[in-house]
């Protein structure tokens, strides 16, 4: 089977490549909103992503990826009960797709040939402890966004059907891009993204030709080309398995929250999940560089992809949201040391 071009291999592009990075390091911060424009490498960076996740343990036959035994749903039919290494789910959730698709209906198969009400799991029970990618997610119907906030919000699949009553965990890191000519997204649902970033097509002519000249060598010389960025990819994996267990160590001093606290008040953020989500993509990027404690200059670095998305409209300011964030860092932090 054709693996997905390597994440390494991909040009530019650096803040959506460290957005992904730092929700594979702590799933925790919530997702990554990617938006800009078509041919841009959004698909393609969700779908390099996977190769770098680290492995989940699960069990074999579990419907929603369990870690062990006791933590299956009653109403799984389990074939096997060993403990298996997969890996980390990568589930697309494509437009135009049905509620009962993706929260589980009742199996239509077994109620006519066995006369049995079951279960079938849908994709959030699929995407359960891995990621659930949305592409062209500002298009998606309303009835279907309100089910997903419901969830993320949650943490857990409730399906009442045709007499059913099932419920199963479903805790995934929600990845969506599309292009924000083609329409907004709703408030409430960019609210539930951690990260978010803005691409655009490279400008200038040599990083254009350098995409052209991988993608094309992709295509063409595949084994090659996978040979030469094979490594690359590798030893990103393993940097992202580092940070994840450095997390646990990695210190955020008083000053940091101060930061954090003075940005998010500066821009006028609703609620207390930018500073969260500013503090635990910090504290990522901390621990993916290697640091010992969270710093002002990690801080500084994640500010833009953690509150662009949560600045509130004002008419009177025309600059775009990148550009106002950029502004109140500077007035807040000062400059780069």
């Amino acid at each position: 089977m054709t693996q997905p071009f390597p994440f390494s291999a991909i040009v530019g592009q650096e803040e959506m490549k460290q957005a992904m990075i730092l929700t594979a390091i702590d799933p925790g911060i919530g997702g990554v909103l990617v938006f800009g424009d078509r041919g841009t490498g959004k698909s393609t960076a969700v779908r390099a992503l996977a190769a770098l996740l680290p492995p989940i343990q699960a069990v074999a036959s579990c419907p929603v990826n369990s870690p062990s035994l006791d933590r299956c749903p009653d109403w799984a039919h389990l074939t096997s009960t060993e403990i298996v290494t997969r890996p980390t789910p990568v589930v697309d959730l494509p437009l135009g797709v049905t509620e009962d698709r993706v929260v589980g209906a009742l199996d239509i198969e077994k109620a006519l040939t066995n006369g049995e009400k079951a279960f079938e799991p849908g994709l959030l029970a699929r995407a359960n402890r891995g990621y659930l990618y949305i592409d062209e997610v500002n298009l998606l119907e309303d009835h279907i966004v309100d089910l997903l906030l419901d969830v993320a919000q949650s943490g857990e699949n409730v399906v009442e059907r045709e007499g059913l009553s099932i419920r199963h965990p479903a805790r995934f890191v929600l990845v969506g891009s599309g292009n924000p000519e083609e329409g907004e997204l709703r408030p409430q649902l960019l609210d539930r993204f951690g990260l978010s970033v803005e691409v655009s097509s490279p400008k200038d002519i040599d990083t254009r030709i350098e995409v052209i000249r991988r993608r094309d060598s992709y295509e063409m010389d595949y084994e090659g080309f996978m040979e030469t960025w094979r490594p690359a990819d590798a030893d990103l994996r393993e940097k992202i398995i580092a940070a994840r267990n450095h997390l646990k160590t990695m210190k955020s001093d008083e000053a940091v929250l101060r930061d954090c606290a003075e940005l998010c008040l500066a821009l006028g953020s609703d609620g207390l999940r930018g500073e969260l989500t500013l503090l635990k993509a910090s504290r990522a990027l901390a621990a993916f560089e290697g640091a010992d404690a969270v710093s002002r200059a990690h801080v500084r670095q994640v500010a833009p992809s953690a509150l662009r998305h949560r600045l509130r409209r004002d008419p009177l300011d025309e600059a775009g949201s990148t550009t106002r964030v950029g502004r109140v860092v500077e007035e807040v932090l000062g400059e780069p040391a």
